[in-house]
């Protein structure tokens, strides 16, 4: 989700091709990015997928996932009528065109559409002036109209609540509808909130999830509290995005980055290696703006941390639980 605010497309189609070349077969991308997302820039990172596939011909080893956008006012620009209607169906043909390919493997819902405590907000509220009204079945009929078209294989959920996982797969189960087989949620060392309740049914009803933001907007590189980060780092460039940089997640951070250091690890490494080792991790998605940095994410695949480190993580998080829900 840099690539066309942050990146080049040249420097995209450099990090694809070193991630395809060390076995990264998952690219996901969505109708909004990069971030943030910006009428102008609306598109721009999967137009770079589109070009590399292109060029290089690679598109049958990619397993490709993108979202539509949900509603709100971040991306009234892109529509405002969500996922009712013909939206679906106009969201996926244009995403089609930008990545140049005549099908996604999975498409995602980026957000609910109903009001619930999601984007950093800790706890659920109920908000008795909520407008949504229940569509779940209507957007798993949108779903399977271009399913069956040949254009989406699999869908998936983004930054849902256990309810509305439920929801959907009980929809599917009873109508003969298609499932839901991913929900893509923030995980990583500052927010846990996933194993809460959405764990446990990711895995009894095999919903895998993809965690995004492992690294937590680069905090977990440590690179910000230890003076490191360069100017157009993430943070620097747009520090609006605080949900990762409270007093907590900043304590926290300092204290996981001894873990990492007495252990000979980066921070980044033990990060990653956490969130890609817990069961109900289907894919680890990470984001880099450098070869250097993507190297590094990737190779902590080989990273397998010990019992005795998944305990001191654990006292961390006891002490300091989910400081950027």
């Amino acid at each position: 989700m840099t690539w066309g605010n942050q990146n080049t497309e040249a420097e995209g189609h450099a990090q694809m091709d070193m991630a395809l070349d060390k076995g990264v077969n998952f690219f996901d991308t969505a109708e909004l990015y990069p971030v943030p997302a910006t009428a102008e820039t609306s598109g721009r990172t999967s137009e770079i997928i589109g070009s590399w596939f292109k060029k290089t011909g690679n598109r049958d080893k990619i397993v490709l996932a993108s979202k539509i956008a949900g509603p709100g006012d971040y991306t009234a620009h892109i529509r405002t009528t969500g996922f009712r209607g013909s939206s679906i169906k106009e969201a996926v043909e244009l995403e089609l065109k930008r990545l140049q390919t005549d099908y996604t493997d999975l498409y995602q819902l980026h957000w609910p559409e109903r009001s619930t405590n999601m984007f950093g907000v800790r706890d659920y509220s109920h908000d008795p002036n909520d407008s949504w009204i229940d569509n779940f079945n209507e957007i798993l009929h949108n779903l399977d109209e271009v399913i069956k078209e040949g254009k989406i294989r699999y869908v998936g959920l983004s930054n849902e609540k256990a309810w509305g996982m439920m929801r959907y797969l009980e929809e599917s189960k009873h109508n003969d509808l298609p499932r839901m087989i991913t929900v893509q949620n923030a995980y990583s060392l500052l927010n846990r909130v996933f194993e809460g309740d959405s764990a446990e049914i990711s895995m009894r009803e095999g919903m895998g999830l993809l965690a995004y933001s492992p690294m937590a907007f680069g905090v977990l590189s440590g690179k910000y509290i230890l003076g490191k980060a360069a100017d157009n780092a993430r943070l620097k460039l747009f520090p609006r995005f605080s949900r990762y940089s409270g007093q907590q997640s900043t304590e926290a951070t300092k204290k996981y980055l001894k873990i990492a250091e007495d252990n000979d690890m980066t921070l980044a490494q033990m990060a990653l290696a956490f969130v890609t080792q817990q069961p109900f991790v289907t894919g680890n998605i990470i984001g880099a703006t450098t070869l250097d940095q993507l190297e590094e994410n990737i190779d902590s695949i080989d990273i397998t941390l010990s019992d005795d480190i998944l305990d001191q993580i654990n006292s961390v998080h006891a002490e300091i639980p989910n400081p950027a829900p």
